[in-house]
């Protein structure tokens, strides 16, 4: 990246980069513990209650003691990367330049492995500070396929489980996400098509849309995250990795008939069902 001993000029290397003179002498602010304390209940209480939008985590909020403002509530979170699941208009914008594909799942009856994976990105809380969980699941089986633990929201980390999950399951009918940066960027998009995929997202307040994965984030955090204080970013990581280990081959599901991931995927593969 940036080179401060080149014999370039800073900020021709910038230009170069495609970034600001500004972001080269930026230094990011500490976050404080009152603000992290105030994330982490925010995510909390949209696990809960994901209809919840701004105003009425204020108020609920307010119910606790907490007083805060709708504005930072609304700041805070998209830096959660969460909206209110219920349907309402611009409940936020498209990234400019980038592409929205249409949703493709409705309607659509999921029974086979390999039919459909979804990708979706979640916060997750630390004792000082937070990182993002990145996953693909087989929505079929609920396997999760692959999976990153990182400090940004880019879209080269969402590039870099979807090719992990090609090399090591080969190729689904459809990828579905969300309208997130990281999944409309071409990078994601490219990779995905070249492969062959259909490319879905959902609409903006469908919260049905993304319910596969919010029932996974939900496991993640009550049955392992919030038991955990991490106190750094490769004890997060190796700690997740753990889980979601334990959730793939120990953890049954009631949706597909008490099986484990591991046990649904592999018998839901179209190859190993026309076998049998």
């Amino acid at each position: 990246m940036i080179d401060r001993n080149h014999e370039l000029p800073i900020t021709r290397q910038a230009e170069v980069l495609g970034i600001s003179r500004g972001a080269v002498y930026y230094v990011a602010r500490p976050i404080s513990d009152a603000e992290l304390a105030l994330m982490r209940r925010i995510d909390e209480l949209h696990l809960d209650y994901p209809f919840m939008g701004a105003r009425m985590l204020r108020r609920e909020l307010a119910k606790e003691g907490v007083l805060v403002g709708r504005r930072q509530i609304g700041t805070l979170m998209r830096r959660l990367n969460i909206h209110s699941l219920a349907p309402q208009p611009g409940t936020s914008k498209a990234c400019p330049g980038h592409t929205i594909y249409p949703y493709l799942l409705r309607h659509t009856a999921i029974k086979r492995a390999n039919q459909v994976w979804a990708l979706d990105t979640t916060y997750i809380p630390m004792a000082k500070g937070f990182v993002y969980l990145t996953a693909v699941i087989d929505v079929a089986s609920r396997r999760v396929l692959a999976h990153k633990t990182a400090t940004t929201l880019e879209a080269c980390h969402a590039v870099e489980i979807i090719e992990q999950a090609f090399a090591k399951f080969g190729t689904p009918e459809i990828v579905n996400t969300d309208q997130g940066s990281q999944f409309t960027a071409a990078e994601f998009a490219n990779t995905v098509l070249k492969r062959g995929c259909k490319l879905s997202m959902d609409g903006r307040g469908a919260w049905r849309d993304n319910v596969f994965v919010e029932r996974l984030w939900r496991s993640v955090k009550y049955e392992r995250v919030y038991l955990r204080a991490y106190d750094t970013v490769s004890h997060a990581r190796s700690d997740i990795a753990e889980y979601l280990d334990w959730y793939n081959t120990k953890r049954q599901h009631t949706s597909i008939a008490d099986q484990t991931p591991d046990q649904a995927y592999w018998g839901l593969l179209p190859a190993l069902q026309a076998a049998a």
